[in-house]
């Protein structure tokens, strides 16, 4: 919620703490139109216009500490202009179980009336088809009983201003109300989904299982029956062929013009690599060993980014791909080259900061010491983090997570991934070493020259 601050939701979801909002000075309380009724519930019922004059100048002021919702009633300490502090509370009438049982059928009836909900809106027509049904939602004259520690018998300052804070978290989530109404967000969305459930089975039911399709389960069968009956069924059919190239997208430039905002080459783009993706994603599942293993983690939008820009996009593509991962053309194009070379892994020693623990610095150390064993002098190697440089030159190696050596080169002041990685350091120093750099000695030379200096 944007200007509500941090909820805690209680046991099962029926009770809410909203944080103390902030001052609501040059605006006001509600824009909703279901924060409008509520508000017009208590001001058509106050009996002392000053009282409510002094609640709203108190709300205003942010005199309102944290409020707790819960069924039937709204809690929180307000505070005078002298800081004296008062519990005030405003009670609001549940709805009954037959009124509830009425108001989900009626939601459910209709998609839209959830979509809404979920959307944190509360269109007219729910509460049009919710009092058609015999249900009240928004509470009406006299629905709002105050109950504050100054002992006023009507609404006064306190309580007051308790309502009209409540009317900026009902503009922010119309499930407050339905809360104070009786019903947790969460425990009402699941018998929602129940209800949607039941009514979408009934329709796809044939002839006389509409019954069942209503709720009444069938009985189980027992563990052992089911074994059984497994074992005799037959065979899964014969998994589909591989395919031996992705499939061609269609092509939708052309023709009319593009509806608004719609990026038809991006669209283009997107779905030839949906095809490239779908046909290694059959080509694993057809490989031996696929049912064991691992399932690959799930991309971030930044590493999707990237994974995308590999694919090598259109230009304006590339540049909508960097500013939506929050980099530049150059750092998408060294993203683009460690992806090249070892996917996400190779993006993280690109991208991450961090030290080696100290058993992990003593094996790297160790595999470093002994890749040279019984061979010319090792070049000289500067350790900073997991990045080890070698004196003299612009190449470097990165140590990463899983104990394999990325070998870098420095190229227009920056440092490039250069190549795969390797679990031998002198194997990928050796990469660098074949790949020449102007104006910088290789790692062979400067293993010699370092022999003088070390």
């Amino acid at each position: 919620m944007s200007d509500a601050g941090d909820v805690r939701a209680g046991h099962e979801g029926r009770e809410r703490t909203f944080e103390a909002l902030p001052p609501a000075r040059g605006r006001g309380f509600a824009s909703t139109w279901w924060g409008q009724a509520w508000l017009k519930a208590l001001e058509d019922a106050a009996l002392d216009g000053q009282q409510l004059g002094r609640g709203r100048k108190h709300a205003r002021e942010g005199a309102v500490g944290a409020v707790c919702v819960r069924p039937g009633r709204i809690t929180a300490v307000v505070r005078d202009r002298d800081r004296t502090p008062h519990r005030s509370d405003v009670l609001l009438q549940e709805l009954t179980g037959a009124e509830w049982e009425r108001l989900l059928d009626v939601v459910a009836d209709r998609a839209g009336h959830i979509a809404a909900l979920l959307d944190r809106d509360m269109p007219p027509q729910l509460a049009e088809d919710a009092a058609a049904a015999g249900v009240e939602l928004l509470p009406g004259i006299g629905d709002l009983e105050p109950q504050c520690g100054c002992e006023a018998w009507d609404h006064c300052p306190h309580t007051a201003a308790l309502c009209y804070q409540v009317a900026r978290l009902l503009d922010e989530d119309p499930f407050v109300l339905l809360l104070m109404r009786g019903r947790g967000e969460r425990e009402l969305l699941d018998e929602l989904q129940v209800r949607s459930v039941a009514r979408a089975a009934r329709r796809r039911a044939p002839d006389g299982a509409a019954e069942e399709a209503a709720g009444h389960t069938p009985e189980g069968v027992s563990a052992q029956e089911a074994f059984t009956a497994a074992a005799s069924r037959p065979p899964l059919p014969a998994p589909p062929p591989a395919v031996a190239e992705p499939g061609r997208p269609p092509a939708l430039s052309g023709g009319s013009d593009p509806a608004p905002g719609l990026d038809v080459a991006a669209l283009e783009f997107l779905a030839a690599d949906a095809a490239v993706r779908a046909q290694r994603l059959l080509a694993e599942a057809l490989a031996p060993g696929h049912a064991t293993a691992p399932l690959p983690t799930a991309l971030t939008l930044r590493q999707d980014a990237v994974r995308l820009a590999a694919a090598g996009p259109p230009v304006g593509i590339a540049d909508r791909l960097a500013a939506g991962c929050g980099r530049d053309r150059g750092e998408l194009a060294r993203a683009v080259r460690a992806w090249g070379h070892g996917g996400p892994a190779g993006l993280a020693v690109l991208e991450e900061e961090w030290t080696p623990a100290d058993e992990a610095l003593a094996r790297a150390r160790a595999s470093l010491a002994a890749a040279w064993e019984g061979e010319e002098r090792a070049p000289r190697l500067r350790a900073a983090g997991h990045r080890w440089t070698v004196v003299g030159t612009d190449v470097q190696l990165r140590y990463g997570r899983d104990g394999r050596w990325w070998p870098y080169r420095k190229e227009r002041g920056r440092w490039w991934p250069a190549g795969p990685s390797n679990h031998d350091p002198a194997a990928a120093l050796a990469t660098l070493d074949t790949v020449p750099v102007p104006g910088a000695p290789g790692v062979a030379a400067a293993a010699e020259s370092s022999r003088g200096t070390s």
